[in-house]
């Protein structure tokens, strides 16, 4: 077989620009909605930054099969910030993620050099004695492979370069790395970028171990570098929902230079991974107005269990809280968790799935889930299943999939009529929700400015859906004087 390292046009890579042109647009503009709502959170984006470090640093680790405690690694990361971290005591794998996502953070705009990899590497092999190489590449004779199967009769997945041509492997990488950049001789789109950047650095697989990890920092770094915003978006955490297909993607292109299939699939995860972390933004404003609301009123075992459940992020509880989860992490008896439970229900701080042995508990918060995005063979970009749903309620639905679905039985002039009083009618309500938040926020300026970037946060994550509903009837060729409204751009309607 021979791998893509071993073809003579390497490392001279080509794709067809034109599939990935929409999603370049709408990785853009989901990044400038998300860089205007970040820029609202005054105080709170510090607490923001380490949630988000943090979940990144356990998913990343997890892709490679190792687990970690999120909360050391989120009292690493904090340490490493500069904020208390408490009394937690990381492991040396904990400590060296926390490094290294740190590292990430503060340098994402600097170029990249040997130096730069191999403090990462260094950082992320902390108290690893079994590694002949730490903070160098590799340079052992035996090939480096990826495998898998029994010992007599192993699968060969991919096969790297031998490590004595890394160095000149390396160096070609970094300069191009660099050429790319958006300040660079070369410039490239940032999904483009980082895509090849990924691919580019796992074909070389410069380093003993820990060559995942890197390359996904090294992604990170390259859609930071475009946004001038420190690589905040969900990427690992959006990879690990869908490792297997991940290792596909990858594995599918290892035998070519021509990286088109690739660059749609990692173009729709790093889509999914935005709106992933504006989903995470949504949820830690509404993390803190809910423990903000219940200052005081919950007993200490109520506020322990309720703090351990929302550690879990937006997901909660895999299945929800159930009572004997309580006892186990109050150590209350059975009579002191139903009333508490019950208590937690009418202060607002939990609702009740079910009856009985079967009942679970959930936080009051919105529970909204991402849709699985696609780029198609047509480089149309298309959310799988309904999005942004919630337990409590329905936020903005995936309107594309919706005004399909209503249509697909009607007459073509019929269906027409019914996509154009769908976009009218969603147009509407979001004009009204934005007024009313920007309203709202303004009331609370003065007299409750602990409220405020709350209300600033649901201003935009209003007017981020705008946006998106505006560019969805677009690509179903509807403009928005056809349903009765002036203008050319949502901001026309604000």
């Amino acid at each position: 077989m021979t791998w893509s390292w071993q073809r003579s046009e390497w490392p001279n890579f080509s794709w067809n620009p034109d599939l990935l042109r929409n999603a370049e647009k709408q990785f853009r503009l989901d990044a400038s909605a998300f860089a205007e709502t970040f820029s609202q959170l005054a105080d709170d984006r510090d607490m923001l930054t380490v949630e988000i470090l943090s979940a990144e640093a356990v998913a990343t680790s997890e892709i490679e099969g190792e687990i970690l405690d999120s909360a050391n690694v989120q009292s690493a990361i904090r340490l490493r910030l500069g904020f208390d971290g408490g009394a937690r005591r990381a492991k040396a794998a904990e400590q060296g993620i926390a490094e290294m996502m740190v590292d990430l953070h503060r340098s994402f705009g600097e170029p990249l050099s040997d130096d730069v990899l191999f403090g990462w590497h260094r950082m992320l092999m902390s108290g690893r004695n079994d590694l002949r190489e730490v903070g160098r590449y590799r340079t052992r004779e035996e090939p480096m492979q990826i495998v898998s199967g029994a010992i007599h009769n192993p699968k060969v997945h991919f096969e790297a370069p031998p490590s004595a041509d890394v160095p000149l492997e390396m160096a070609r990488f970094i300069d191009w790395f660099n050429r790319t950049a958006p300040d660079g001789t070369s410039p490239l789109p940032a999904l483009t970028r980082a895509g090849i950047a990924h691919f580019y650095f796992e074909s070389i697989h410069p380093f003993e171990d820990g060559n995942g990890r890197i390359g996904r920092a090294l992604a990170g770094k390259a859609l930071a570098q475009k946004f001038i915003l420190p690589p905040l978006a969900a990427l690992s955490l959006t990879i690990l929902a869908k490792r297997k297909a991940y290792y596909e993607a990858l594995e599918r292109n290892q035998t070519e230079t021509e990286l088109t299939a690739w660059l749609r699939w990692f173009a729709a995860a790093a889509i999914e991974a935005q709106r992933q972390t504006a989903m995470l933004v949504d949820f830690f404003l509404e993390k803190r107005r809910l423990l903000d609301s219940l200052e005081g009123r919950l007993n200490e075992r109520q506020q322990k269990a309720l703090l351990r459940v929302l550690r879990e992020g937006p997901d909660g509880f895999k299945g929800g809280l159930s009572a004997s989860n309580y006892i186990t992490i109050t150590g209350a008896s059975a009579p002191t968790a139903t009333r508490d439970l019950v208590d937690m229900i009418a202060k607002g701080a939990l609702f009740r799935d079910g009856e009985k042995h079967h009942a679970r508990y959930w936080p009051k918060i919105s529970q909204r889930q991402v849709s699985p995005v696609v780029i198609d063979e047509q480089g149309q970009v298309v959310s799988k299943g309904r999005g942004y749903m919630t337990r409590m309620g329905s936020a903005t639905p995936d309107f594309r999939l919706r005004a399909r679905s209503e249509a697909t039985d009607a007459t073509e002039p019929a269906a027409a009529d019914l996509l154009r009083s769908l976009v009218r009618s969603h147009v509407l309500q979001l004009i009204s929700a934005i007024e009313e938040a920007k309203l709202s926020a303004e009331r609370n300026k003065e007299d409750r400015p602990d409220l405020y970037p709350y209300k600033i946060g649901e201003h935009f994550g209003f007017y981020k859906a705008l946006r998106m509903l505006f560019y969805s009837a677009g690509s179903l060729g509807i403009e928005l004087h056809e349903i009765g409204l002036e203008g050319t751009d949502p901001d026309d309607l604000i």
